[in-house]
């Protein structure tokens, strides 16, 4: 300030103007603080500048960063989309081959079944069964023959049980795939070789199901049979009369319910076992509209299994193209309980009850519903049935099984007996047996099996089989 004005004061000398100076000298004047306050504002203005410089610096430093953040996430990405190409462009690792099967490709494939010999020594009370007929290769008894024929004996040896099972396992895209295939040779339609020579047998078809996640497509047990339930026995079944029995076609969703509990709903292939008054002769009709609906909810748990199963169904029959339907259904409750903490001991039931639904119980011991040709209608049949079993461990290897079993039939009150006489009424059969497996995967046993057939008008039949078998497992 004081070299302001001393220019001034120099400046106005140089113009003969020394008495202005003197008088600036002396007190600041209107003008020097005006330029006090200019210089402020110039000062204020300046650092205002260099304020906004140094903001704008930092602006563009941060831009500079963000654009080299923004190149550098960019170049990263396109690396990243290169890897992955790589990866989908290059073939999956193959996974290891399951434990007891092999891999083609992304399946995972198994093969297993068992080859079994039977030889059974069979007397009928009244009068012999046919020879190649179903009732001589296991327990059947809707061919135990009833009246007063004499008594037969026949003994049969016989490999037909033998059977082969492959299992398909595959995971695409994240969902379970599954199928399975099973065949025997016991009841295989078509030509059959001779007892005489051959003894030459065709594969019949048993299981072919594939499954999707919770879906099942395919020949199958029906969703309405608890096989749990069934005995382990060197018979084909093991007490047919009482037990629910039935493969067929099938879509099957099952649903996981939590805590053990499975919830599985089926649509299946129907078919009407019916017979006409007067005839006990079976007729499958083929002449169904509606399929059979069935449900079935399983638990499973450490002590144990249990299920409850339904069926509803429409039977119906053509008869000289004139039509007869009428409805059915059944239940069924079957369970298992394991004696000790090993699962080699164990108590297994099922009871079923069922109304219109004969070919689901017992092989079709009795029809699905009658016919009656004067009223151009279908007469019910009504069925009850039970099968109970118990595994008790002897010792390494060696188990012993018993078990019972039982079918009642009723038929409509409009019937009459005159003719339903010669239609199953009840059957019944008691069963023990002798299991020994010496080495892993072969089992020796011997059963002996009592069974009574009864006729609505009173006629009735026994038989007594003993059994022996030989299984290998594979």
């Amino acid at each position: 300030m004081i070299r302001t004005r001393k220019f001034v004061c120099t400046l106005l000398a140089a113009t003969a103007l020394a008495t202005p100076c003197a008088a600036m000298a002396k007190a600041p004047s209107a003008i020097e603080a005006r330029m006090d306050r200019l210089e402020a504002e110039m000062r204020a203005l300046r650092g205002e500048l260099e304020q906004s410089r140094a903001q704008t610096q930092a602006a563009n430093q941060r831009a500079d960063a963000a654009e080299l953040r923004a190149s550098a996430a960019e170049t990263q990405n396109a690396a990243t989309v290169q890897r992955v190409a790589a990866l989908e462009a290059k073939p999956a690792p193959a996974a290891p081959p399951p434990a007891d099967g092999f891999r083609a490709g992304n399946t995972g494939i198994k093969l297993g079944g068992y080859i079994k010999l039977l030889a059974t020594s069979t007397r009928f009370s009244d009068g012999e069964l046919a020879n190649n007929s179903l009732g001589r290769d296991f327990y059947l008894p809707q061919q135990i023959p009833t009246g007063n024929a004499a008594p037969a004996r026949d003994t049969d040896f016989t490999a037909k049980q033998s059977r082969f099972w492959l299992n398909l396992d595959s995971t695409i895209k994240g969902h379970a795939l599954k199928g399975y295939l099973e065949v025997d040779f016991q009841t295989s339609p078509g030509t059959q070789g001779s007892q005489r020579t051959t003894n030459g047998y065709n594969l019949a078809l048993r299981r072919a199901y594939m499954q999707l996640d919770r879906w099942t497509f395919g020949q199958d047990w029906t969703t309405f049979q608890y096989t749990g339930a069934l005995p382990e026995s060197t018979d084909y079944v093991g007490g047919a009369e009482g037990t629910v029995f039935v493969r067929q076609p099938l879509i099957r969703y099952s649903a996981p319910m939590g805590g053990g509990a499975t919830l599985h709903l089926g649509v299946e292939n129907p078919e009407s076992g019916t017979a006409t008054l007067g005839s006990p002769t079976l007729n499958e009709n083929g002449d169904d509209h509606l399929p059979d609906f069935t449900a079935r909810l399983a638990y499973a748990g450490k002590r144990g299994e249990l299920s409850l199963a339904g069926v509803v169904r429409e039977v119906r029959t053509d008869s000289g193209g004139v039509k007869a339907a009428t409805g059915g259904y059944g239940v069924s409750l079957g369970g298992k309980l394991f004696l000790n903490d090993e699962k080699t001991g164990d108590a297994r039931f099922m009871v079923t009850y069922g109304h219109n639904i004969g070919r689901y119980v017992g092989l079709n011991f009795a029809p699905d519903a009658v016919y009656v040709p004067a009223t151009n209608s279908l007469a019910s049949t009504n069925v009850f049935a039970a099968i109970g079993a118990v595994r008790v461990p002897l010792g390494p290897g060696l188990r012993a099984n018993l078990m019972g079993s039982y079918q009642s039939v009723d038929y409509a009150d409009i019937l009459a007996p005159a003719s339903l006489s010669a239609f199953n009424k009840s059957a019944w059969s008691a069963a023990a047996n002798l299991f020994y497996s010496p080495v892993k995967n072969v089992d020796l046993g011997i059963e002996y099996r009592h069974g009574e057939r009864k006729l609505v008008g009173g006629a009735d039949g026994t038989t007594d089989r003993i059994e022996v078998a030989a299984k290998y497992s594979f």
